[in-house]
């Protein structure tokens, strides 16, 4: 259709959108699906930060408010900074917008020129290359592998860097793998661009909180703060806060990044809702217990769901350490048969006959520029995963 915008051609719907909504549609349709396909916690939102947004709701706190974000967000986001990442941001430092997505395209949107290179380590979270995209910039994918943890090492980040590259997108712990950089792990890629003065980084913390194993938490300026003048650091509170629907998210970095940043808000959203913004005040100045009552449950059904796939024949899922994904390699299902007389050449092949025959929904890894893997959010129920991943191992016996 040609008047539909050259630019918008060019991008895909999202892939994991795509597939709950499916899940939703056959569920609709009155079929028996489970699906593992959200990155969202099944845990309801904390009562301290539903009572915020009814307080707001009762004072009358409903009208507009500044661009990006109300002074009371901005100064908790900036203690947040400060009390748990030793990183220190002025409030004008800060920028709110409508969910962590609009904080990454208004970064993107507000830098890139035609023919910037934006490198990711793939896999990766399926926005990224879209939004790159969408900006006129080359999405430039930086393999990891399965046998590495899916870890980026050193060597293939400078490998990747050219004159043209102007950003490093950085997402640990990694949607959709689950992979978790430790401090040596960092020290190493911030090391290589400390090297390239032209490289600037963007660092998704959105799984911050979500990580196991006693692994501790580090961002990239914490890790090496050289990089302090050219690093966005990108947060929300989607995932450790269950604020999915909510729609919030924020960043730090340079001031004339987020002045930019909010000029481009200006002109498209405007401010996040002014109630689910109090309540962001409350998620990060109120309690933070249930956090970690959250993570216990979150290992308990990683080591059920790591366990049960790598029962099922010619799949390998390694253990992350980090949000609440695994991403099981396929290599041993290709070129076999489902029951149903589907052969799976491809990971899209095998998540859709799996939807189609045992009513599992999981994303295919080409979705993340991963393949041949799938994506299994084990942010469900016990007794589903459990039900899930019985008929995964089901699906994949009878492949021939």
């Amino acid at each position: 259709m040609g008047f539909i915008a050259d630019s918008l051609n060019r991008i895909q719907p999202s892939a994991t959108i795509a597939v709950s909504t499916k899940a939703r549609q056959l569920k609709a349709e009155g079929r028996d699906i489970i699906s593992l396909s959200a990155g969202e916690p099944d845990f309801d939102t904390p009562q301290n930060i539903k009572d915020a947004a009814k307080l707001a709701l009762d004072a009358g706190k409903t009208r507009y408010t500044d661009v990006d974000g109300i002074p009371e967000l901005k100064a908790a986001i900036a203690a947040k900074f400060k009390r748990e990442n030793n990183l220190g941001y002025k409030p004008s430092q800060v920028t709110v917008g409508t969910g962590g997505k609009q904080v990454l395209y208004n970064a993107l949107l507000a830098t890139l020129n035609p023919g910037d290179e934006v490198i990711m380590p793939a896999p990766c979270w399926v926005s990224y290359a879209d939004i790159v995209i969408l900006g006129g910039g080359v999405p430039v994918f930086a393999d990891t592998l399965l046998e590495d943890g899916y870890k980026l090492k050193p060597d293939a980040l400078a490998k990747a860097i050219t004159p043209k590259t102007k950003w490093f997108v950085f997402n640990s712990p990694s949607n959709p793998t689950g992979t978790a950089y430790s401090f040596e792990d960092i020290k190493a890629l911030t090391d290589v661009l400390l090297k390239h003065p032209h490289v600037w980084v963007l660092t998704d913390d959105i799984y911050e909180h979500l990580l196991y194993d006693g692994l501790k938490f580090a961002s990239v300026v914490e890790v090496e703060p050289k990089l302090y003048d050219r690093t966005l650091t990108m947060n929300g509170f989607s995932k450790a806060y269950c604020m999915t629907g909510w729609r919030l998210g924020y960043a730090a970095g340079p001031e004339p990044l987020i002045k930019a940043m909010c000029k481009l808000q200006s002109q498209s959203t405007s401010n996040p809702s002014s109630i689910v913004q109090w309540a962001g005040v409350e998620a990060l100045n109120g309690p933070q217990n249930f956090i970690a009552e959250n993570n216990a449950v979150f290992v308990q059904r990683r080591d059920l769901v790591v366990s049960m796939l790598n029962q099922a024949r010619g799949l390998v899922c390694p253990t992350p350490q980090g949000a609440f994904y695994v991403y099981p390699s396929i290599k041993g299902c290709i070129g076999k048969t489902s029951k149903n007389g589907v052969v799976i050449h491809t990971d899209e092949d095998f998540v859709t006959a799996l939807l189609e025959e045992e009513g599992v929904a999981v994303v295919h890894g080409a979705a993340f520029a991963g393949s041949p893997s799938f994506r299994v959010s084990y942010a469900a129920s016990t007794p589903q995963l459990e039900e899930a991943c019985r008929r995964i191992q089901r699906f994949c016996g009878n492949l021939t």
